[in-house]
Parts: structure tokens; C-alpha cells; sequence
């Protein structure tokens, strides 16, 4: 199956190109506030270098949050549109769970950290001992100290921090949690679409892939704009 893949919930955009189960492009990009022009420019270039076309693409990939609220929509929607044009399948996976998958088969407990702004971090807890990553604690939104009340809970191991909110919350995760808390190296902080292709083909092995309708963001929390909304009623 040739799948391509796409995640854009951070700045940096990560684009990769599968045939069968061998990853042959993968692209990373800086996409703070380029994202809509540089995007569907970039897949073109990737497809070209692994020698294909939009058309030979069979599954439609993309990250569905948590993450940056411009960021997911916008690659959830160019997702939905090349799949839409082309009547194929697509597939939603977390953004946690791929960026966990950066130590894949590692049997420490995982902590994804993203950055949510407002003194608060998109965050989960895997157990990625197994291919696909298993939750401890699912996907969500909160304060870093409420999270690491519920892992000095959960656990007495060792658990890897990675993200770029285990780097602003650095820290604190260090004073709560002492020598319990490994951190990643800087070049593991980035999410790679090629984990989100192992994501998707577990998406095409539970029979769960979806109609492009029915690719939707998860946010985890209201934007600020329906905050402000809500406010105002």
C-alpha cells in the first residue's frame, strides 16, 4: 500500500511517503506561519523524489491533534481534500502517540509533552515496549504539575520527556520528579510522519480507516476564539 503521511501540529511540518512497509521520502519543514504555502508544495516535491504520483497514493495520513489549532486543522484539511479528489481512504492518528514513537521499543514509559501555552501542556503517557504505542494516560490537556502528579502516581520507573513542553517545563519536571525524569536529546524532540505510517497501517489492520468526511481534528480544548464566544454570550 503506498500511504502518505503528514503532521503539522507543531512549527516544524513533517511530511513521508511510504510503499508497502519501506519509508522512501520524508521531509521536515519550519512552517511557522508558511504552513498553507509550502505544504501541498512540498508533497509534490516528496512524491517526485520517490518517483510517484498523487494518483499512486492509496491511504491519506494525517495527524489529528493535539497540537497547534492552525497547525492540525490545516493538515487535516489538505488530507481531506487530496483524498476527497481522489476517492481514497484516509487515517487519523494522535500526535502524541506518533512523537512517543521516537522510542519505539524502548522499555521506559514515554511522556510527549507539546506546548499548549496558557501555563499548560498537550500531554500523554505510552508505554512503547510494543510497535504501537500503548496509553498509561490518554491524550490530554492540563497543567504540567497535575501531570506529574498523575505519573508520580502511576509509576516509580524511569520515564522518557519529550517535546518541545518537556524542554520549556524542564525544570519543573526535574524538581517533581528528580532522577525518575530522562530527557530526550534535542533531535528527538521532532515528530516524524513516518511514524504516523505505522500509526495508519494499524488504522488499516483494525479495519478502522475512514471516509475524508470523517477525518476530524481533536483539540482537547476550545480555541480562543470560541472561548471569546462563549464569553461574549
Amino acid at each position: 500500500m503506498n500511504i502518505l503521511a503528514i503532521d503539522t501540529s507543531t512549527s516544524r511540518a513533517s511530511i513521508a511517503i511510504a510503499v508497502g512497509e519501506q519509508i522512501v521520502a520524508e521531509s521536515l519543514l519550519n512552517t511557522n506561519r508558511t504552513l498553507s504555502a509550502r505544504l501541498l508544495p512540498e508533497i509534490e516535491r516528496l512524491l517526485s523524489t520517490a518517483g510517484l504520483a498523487l494518483a499512486d497514493i492509496e491511504l491519506f495520513a494525517s495527524s489529528i491533534g493535539p497540537g497547534s489549532f492552525t497547525g492540525v486543522r490545516g493538515g487535516v484539511a489538505t488530507i481531506q481534500g487530496l483524498a476527497l479528489a481522489l476517492d481514497k481512504p484516509c487515517a487519523g492518528f494522535s500526535s502524541l502517540a506518533m512523537l512517543a514513537m521516537n522510542f519505539s521499543l524502548q522499555s521506559t514509559l514515554v511522556c510527549p509533552m507539546l506546548d499548549a501555552r496558557k501555563s499548560e501542556v498537550y500531554a500523554a503517557l505510552y508505554d512503547c515496549s510494543v510497535p504501537v504505542p500503548s496509553p498509561r494516560v490518554a491524550d490530554c490537556v492540563l497543567s504540567p504539575a497535575a501531570l506529574l502528579d498523575q505519573i508520580a502516581v502511576l509509576t516509580d520507573r524511569q520515564v522518557i520527556f519529550v517535546g518541545d513542553g518537556a524542554v520549556r517545563y524542564h525544570d519543573q519536571i526535574a524538581e517533581r520528579l528528580g532522577k525518575l525524569a530522562v530527557f530526550a536529546p534535542f533531535p528527538l524532540h521532532i515528530p516524524h510522519a513516518s511514524n504516523g505510517v505505522l500509526l495508519a497501517l494499524n488504522t488499516v489492520n483494525n479495519g478502522s480507516l475512514l471516509k475524508p468526511s470523517q477525518l476530524l481534528p481533536i483539540y482537547l480544548r476550545a480555541s480562543d476564539a470560541e472561548i471569546n464566544l462563549a464569553a461574549k454570550k
